[in-house]
């Protein structure tokens, strides 16, 4: 019996889902959001037709929007920390690492807006759904940092790596599309490439004076084991904190 006493404190099967379903949404949106912004505009690979393009960006979309809901549904079914169904909606609500999950939050809603825009294209128009969607472009970098700072992997090589990778890859998407852009509009082709080169070099700094520290957990509003066993110890609960004790940021794996 005393050899099933780590198995039972340790991670749950929903707590690997999570962090699973939550890597695997962050490279599909990753790869969604570079081949929409590479092949937009005037320019279609010659091997391939604008309409086989479409269909391969929307399945990525729809596939990303699966995952997604995977993470969301295992992290709120997990009783690690105890989180209503409201904060899947609403920013910042979270008692646990509420920035962070905020970040989160603002990314789903984000594509949520894409998503129904997306089913009633042809009633609202052209213009209008194409305004809307540029909302998937602003939910990549809100989604890159909530994995940065909520994930309790971050300080992984093969995690920083991928970071690393999703960043790489959206950048040199944008300035393929301003290389092949042609002239004009200088300034907001200007605007765009220094955004996009600014994106991973803000996400390097703050993953060198955040994530990357001792003490992360603290700061960014998580729970460590010593409050949980104090808790335990009292006979208290909070209502947000499971009382088992669960890894923290210097012992778990995964992305939240």
């Amino acid at each position: 019996m005393t050899g099933l006493v780590p198995l039972a404190a340790g991670p749950s099967p929903l707590w690997y889902a999570t962090r699973a379903g939550g890597t695997v949404a962050l490279v599909l949106l990753t790869v969604t959001v570079a081949l929409g912004v590479a092949v937009g505009g005037r320019h279609t690979p010659r091997r391939l037709a604008r309409f086989e393009v479409s269909a391969l960006h929307r399945n990525l979309s729809v596939l990303t929007l699966v995952f997604l809901a995977l993470h969301i549904v295992t992290v709120i079914l997990d009783t690690f920390v105890h989180l209503g169904w409201w904060v899947t909606v609403v920013p910042f609500a979270a008692s646990y690492r509420p920035l962070w999950l905020g970040l989160g939050t603002v990314a789903f809603d984000l594509l949520l807006a894409v998503a129904a825009t997306s089913a009633v294209r042809l009633r609202i128009g052209q213009r209008r759904w194409k305004a809307v969607h540029w909302l998937a472009y602003a939910a990549w970098p809100v989604a890159l940092f909530h994995a940065a700072g909520t994930g309790t992997d971050t300080r992984l090589t093969l995690q920083l790596a991928l970071y690393a990778a999703c960043a790489a890859l959206v950048v040199a998407a944008v300035w393929w599309r301003l290389y092949r852009a042609g002239p004009g509009r200088v300034a907001v082709r200007l605007w765009a490439g220094v955004t996009a080169a600014a994106v991973p070099v803000v996400l390097a700094a703050f993953m060198n004076s955040g994530p990357l520290q001792p003490g992360w957990a603290q700061r960014a509003g998580g729970t460590t084991a010593t409050s949980t066993s104090t808790s335990t110890s009292t006979g208290t609960s909070t209502g947000t904190v499971h009382s088992t004790p669960a890894p923290t940021d210097d012992d778990e794996g995964g992305s939240e």
